[in-house]
């Protein structure tokens, strides 16, 4: 038995509405218009203690609304201070552009200019706009760097700094990057940080670079959604595929597949495709233009299933995904947290399967020391069925 949560929760549902957290009644007209309703645990609190300028440590999963919880103080913040800046980082090209996306739809009305800067893109648009003086600056950290070296881009005006998703770019390597950013920034800030987990990385910058930070914690540091089941199959590597399809003719929903490398996820989604099943794949060997393609396609339908690595993955904000298949293991269990909160969004029930090969064994108390869970394991179903068919198809 999956061992649960039993932390009683925050608010009565009854209780949580925006109307109290602080937000200006022109704004707040504007995000009740928008249909929300309700807000989210850590929107409930974090608001709040942002508004009032405090620094934030936000300890949350992905799905759980916390671009709003910074989206709004930031918004908030430069509609009365005018001339203020906000500069929010983060480490993927598509999560910039869905953050851009949240901030656009509360700001625009406002006359909120936003710029985006991420690679894959052409630069001169970037300069561009840039130099149209834009209210808040969205970005990754490197093409962050790349514009303050040529002199393109300044932080002087920037009042609110937001670092999302900020134990994963520790993870990416965007460690020297992100130390260089807060080293120009100005210190006379706020600073609000995100994360699922807080590696000794999160504490160092808390540390030297944030005043007394609120800590607002949804789940512990890393643990994952309550109402998503966990599971692990046993198998040998030729066992693999015949086992996804046996799962994905169980699942007639939305499916995520995480594998190790770009070189697996593409094979993999070529396989599928060679079966019948409406896949798209999302690796660093993509272009934007072909991530963005198969996202869009994923949250729309055209796709069923998305196969994606770890890095390429930070942008996935997808509703309604029904399973979470680990083709492979993730080397960081960290990375187990961030794949399997991808489902069992907003309330929604979830499945995670991971695939274990049986010298894994180590790697499989790692993760479930970090989430605190305990991952059953199942019984192989009959795959022959399924090998048949996959050997058949390889023309053996």
């Amino acid at each position: 038995m999956i061992q649960k949560r039993t932390d009683k929760p925050l608010l009565n549902k009854t209780e949580m509405t925006f109307g109290g957290l602080g937000i200006a009644p022109k704004l707040l007209d504007l995000i009740l218009r928008l249909g929300f309703k309700t807000p989210t645990s850590i929107q409930h609190k974090a608001i709040p203690a942002a508004i009032e300028g405090n620094d934030i440590i936000g300890i949350a999963q992905t799905g759980t609304g916390k671009t709003l919880a910074f989206g709004i103080p930031l918004v908030q913040h430069i509609l009365k201070a005018g001339r203020e800046k906000g500069l929010i980082v983060l480490p993927t090209r598509e999560l910039a552009l869905q953050v851009n996306e949240s901030i656009q739809k509360i700001g625009r009305g406002f006359g909120i200019r936003t710029v985006v800067l991420i690679g894959g893109t052409p630069i001169r648009p970037q300069i561009r706009t840039i130099r149209d003086n834009p209210h808040v600056i969205i970005g990754t950290p490197g093409r962050i760097i790349d514009h303050l070296e040529q002199r393109i881009l300044s932080l002087r005006d920037v009042k609110i700094l937001v670092l999302d998703e900020a134990d994963r770019m520790f993870d990416m390597g965007f460690a020297p990057q992100i130390n260089k950013i807060l080293k120009v920034v100005p210190k006379d800030r706020q600073t609000m940080l995100f994360s699922a987990t807080i590696p000794d990385g999160i504490v160092k910058i808390a540390s030297n670079h944030m005043k007394l930070p609120v800590r607002v914690e949804i789940a512990r540091s890393g643990t994952t959604a309550e109402n998503v089941e966990h599971e692990l199959f046993v198998v040998k590597k030729d066992q693999k595929f015949p086992l996804l399809r046996k799962l994905l003719e169980e699942c007639k929903g939305s499916v995520l597949i995480f594998l190790r490398t770009k070189f697996g996820a593409k094979k993999i989604c070529n396989n599928l495709r060679n079966t019948g099943i409406s896949a798209a794949e999302i690796h660093s060997n993509r272009s934007l233009n072909q991530r963005r393609e198969a996202l869009e396609g994923f949250k729309l339908g055209r796709y069923r299933v998305l196969v994606a690595t770890d890095i390429a993955s930070r942008g996935i904000d997808v509703k309604g995904i029904e399973l979470v298949i680990n083709f492979d293991l993730p080397e960081n269990p960290g990375d187990y947290v961030h794949r399997i909160g991808r489902t069992g969004r907003a309330g929604l029930a979830g499945k995670a399967v991971s695939f274990v090969f049986p010298d894994q064994g180590a790697k499989v108390r790692e993760i479930e020391r970090l989430t605190r869970l305990y991952l059953p394991i199942s019984k192989l179903p009959d795959l022959s069925y399924n090998l048949n068919k996959h050997d058949k198809k390889r023309g053996r």
